[in-house]
């Protein structure tokens, strides 16, 4: 399937394409965090960066399988998740946000000084294993995942923190376990993205998973829509997209995100579908659509 894309498709699409579909299972994965459980993060690119790294180390260093390194990937960002989240977690709002976003800076210094990570210098002679039908794959696998967890017990009891933590935990809600499992799963998935990500790009730099990329998962998320998958989606879509499409304002990207969050806190301060149901809606069209039908037979 890979190859036949390759024959219709310019390489330089479908690297875009394969690079948005990486970043839509790290956005998804922040959406379970920031959206859905309401915990402020804005080091999401520290974990992506830990997936990246871990992963790439052993498929280069240690000759392991790719999808063993993939997972592997995964499990040490979840980690670094569980690893943070027991004394962060006990914190809430922009405090939460101020420690997350100090771990980021801490995992980047550190693999900008670690030799078997290259540091300054970068990792390279990563073999290329992240393919655009490996990666969408996973993309459905990643939404079907969130879509179950949203609609169990354990999302609706998310939901519940994320409105009125007090009122949770006064209903039995084990507060710091069910976020710190939100916490890793999040990030679970971020450092699966991760290694997409270093197994598609070929060479990484510490540089590479700063601060600015935390602030670029956030947008995706906040445009979107919190809590919103289908949000989530297509405000990775439009973000990833469009300064591919508009080359020469490339260099403007950070300045044209804060503008469009400015603008969204504005004039729709859910997000693009954040608050929409399209679930419910569908649903609802199809409802309607068969009782006029029921109708029109019965008339």
């Amino acid at each position: 399937m890979s190859a036949f894309l390759e024959s219709i498709l310019d390489p330089y699409y479908i690297q875009v394409l394969t690079l948005l579909g990486v970043y839509i299972i790290a956005a998804l994965g922040l959406n379970l965090i920031t959206g859905v459980t309401g915990m402020f993060s804005f080091g999401h690119a520290a974990y992506f960066a830990v997936g990246a790294y871990g992963a790439a180390i052993l498929t280069v260093k240690y000759q392991f399988p790719f999808y063993g390194a993939l997972l592997a990937g995964g499990i040490m960002a979840a980690l670094a998740a569980v690893i943070i989240g027991f004394p962060a977690l006990r914190l809430t709002g922009d405090y939460l946000g101020i420690v997350t976003l100090g771990f980021g800076e801490i995992i980047r210094v550190v693999f900008l000084n670690l030799d078997i990570t290259g540091g300054a210098l970068g990792l390279a002679g990563i073999a290329k294993e992240s393919s655009i039908v490996l990666v969408y794959t996973l993309v459905l696998v990643t939404i079907y995942v969130m879509y179950a967890l949203q609609n169990s017990r354990f999302g609706r009891a998310l939901v519940a923190i994320r409105e009125d933590d007090i009122a949770a935990e006064a209903m039995g809600i084990n507060i710091s376990a069910y976020k710190i499992k939100a916490f890793a799963i999040g990030c679970f998935f971020a450092g699966v993205a991760g290694a997409l990500y270093a197994h598609l790009l070929l060479f990484l730099n510490p540089t590479d998973f700063g601060f600015a990329k935390s602030f670029e998962f956030l947008c995706f998320v906040v445009l979107g829509g919190l809590g919103s998958i289908p949000g989530v989606i297509l405000g990775t879509s439009v973000l990833t997209l469009a300064p591919e499409f508009l080359r020469s304002l490339s260099d403007y990207r950070m300045l044209i995100y804060g503008a469009l969050m400015v603008l969204m806190m504005i004039f729709r301060p859910n997000g693009l579908l954040g608050g929409v149901d399209l679930q419910r809606l569908v649903f609802k069209n199809k409802y309607k659509s068969q009782a006029g039908r029921s109708t029109a037979a019965g008339g």
